[in-house]
């Protein structure tokens, strides 16, 4: 049976809500404060994914290949990125991350989860409403992953 129209806009209404208020706070919590959340996204791309082209940074992370290319060289400027030239044809050029990047990725992630693990701590939550948040989680991967 399917949810009704009216359900499905007041539970988008409340979970957009809810996770931006969410978002907003998790991302005051990062090992770099002079770093974007769009740099930190494609560092985090990266170091899940792997080598890739500007050309696929820029979709997964839905901008401009130009304004891609603008933040790479910020990136590589800094140290946690460098260009590869491609091994199948040299006029195109992959993108890794290197162990500073990884790390500043791995303590951003690792200040994300401290922060919200002490605000959940701080609600005294018991082990069935966290299973709750939990399977809630999950509902909303399969959202996003879609």
């Amino acid at each position: 049976m399917s949810a009704s129209d009216e359900s499905l806009h007041l539970t988008a209404t409340d979970l957009r809500h809810s996770t931006f208020r969410l978002a907003r706070r998790l991302r005051g919590a990062r090992a770099v404060d002079a770093m974007s959340d769009a740099q930190l996204a494609v560092l985090a791309t990266l170091r899940l994914h792997g080598r890739r082209t500007i050309t696929a940074l820029a979709a997964a992370e839905r901008v401009t290949a130009p304004s891609m290319t603008n933040m790479i060289n910020g990136l590589v400027e800094q140290g946690h990125v460098v260009r590869i030239p491609d091994e199948e044809d040299r006029r195109r050029v992959q993108v890794d991350i290197t162990e500073t990047g990884a790390a500043i990725v791995a303590e951003t992630i690792h200040r994300r989860d401290e922060l919200l693990a002490g605000m959940l701590a701080e609600l005294d939550f018991t082990e069935a409403e966290l299973a709750t948040l939990r399977a809630a989680s999950a509902l909303m991967r399969r959202v996003v992953d879609r």
